[in-house]
């Protein structure tokens, strides 16, 4: 089967629909004690990402200010090639002269994006730059990170796919940074949220294990129309011990920080597979024609922070 197919399936799998998935006790979210940096980080260092590629906590940086689509990640879902084009961010917005645009189409395709495997960390951050245009609808699913057996043949494969099935410990884990409209309540796109599957979550109320919700409800709704820095953390756990985290923060503030997660059972089971991408379904969607925007993404081995500006 071709690699691009291969990875068309697994994205449709993993999309199905979430509306009974279990929700972590915003209680738990350790934000207002929590001592992880917060505003500016190593990107400070480095104004408007240039050059960060090469500092030592970096393990992966695309600003798609060169190159074809795809080029330097390792798959590509773009059907038909009507999804993915390049765009120019607007001027003042300290990106660059081009962006990554996603347009997806409602009874057509679900969206697409890039996927990129890496080298993994104990601990890893990821920071993207995103903006919703201003007709954008409600998004399934957005940006997530996988952990995989390993980096070639099936193994790289393990983590994806799984849907409403709870993982063993020792094939996958995933979390994911989306909004999320809590069933429609909240103005497209919702509010930022963890959409997450380990072997110890919740089983939903359909008697199915769908991505747990870690949110933040009292966050404001995500704004359309404009540049938003994200940025998300995982620490993998110690093997069976519930020494995990997962945190994420909103053009460098801190919103959510959760600990006490055993994502794993073994030890050769690392986060190691960022997908970059926005996935609609008809679930919520209802607007034909939904268009997000992607750029400066970082990979790293420690806080991040939004664009140093010149």
């Amino acid at each position: 089967m071709k690699p691009w197919l291969i990875f068309l399936l697994v994205a449709g799998a993993a999309a199905c629909p979430g509306l009974a998935s279990a929700a972590v006790d915003v209680k738990s979210n350790l934000v207002a004690v929590s001592t992880l940096p917060a505003g500016n980080g190593l990107a400070a260092k480095y104004p408007e990402d240039s050059g960060v590629r090469a500092d030592a906590s970096v393990i992966f940086a695309d600003d798609f200010e060169s190159g074809s689509l795809g080029a330097g990640w390792d798959e590509t879902g773009n059907k038909q090639g009507k999804v993915l084009t390049f765009a120019v961010p607007e001027a003042g917005a300290g990106l660059g002269k081009r962006c990554l645009r996603v347009e997806a189409h409602l009874g057509q395709d679900t969206g697409g994006g890039l996927t990129k495997w890496f080298d993994p960390a104990e601990t890893v951050f990821i920071r993207f730059y995103t903006r919703f245009d201003a007709d954008c609808d409600y998004v399934h699913h957005f940006v997530t990170l996988r952990a995989n057996k390993g980096r070639q043949g099936a193994d790289k494969w393990s983590g994806f796919g799984g849907a409403g099935l709870k993982p063993n410990g020792d094939e996958r884990f995933s979390t994911a940074i989306e909004p999320w409209g809590n069933w429609g309540r909240w103005t497209a796109p919702g509010r930022w949220n963890f959409y997450s599957y380990w072997h110890e979550m919740e089983i939903s109320k359909d008697g199915k294990y769908w991505g747990n919700s870690f949110g933040v409800p009292d966050a404001p709704v995500i704004a359309r129309d404009r540049w938003i820095c994200v940025e998300f953390m995982l620490k993998r756990n110690t093997p069976g011990q519930p020494d995990g985290e997962q945190a994420f923060w909103i053009d460098g503030k801190l919103q959510g920080h959760w600990k006490g997660l055993n994502w794993r059972k073994t030890e050769t089971l690392k986060a190691n597979a960022l997908t970059l991408e926005s996935y609609i379904t008809d679930t919520w969607t209802k607007h034909p024609v939904n268009v997000v925007y992607f750029d400066n993404v970082i990979i790293a081995r420690q806080y991040i922070g939004p664009v140093g500006k010149r």
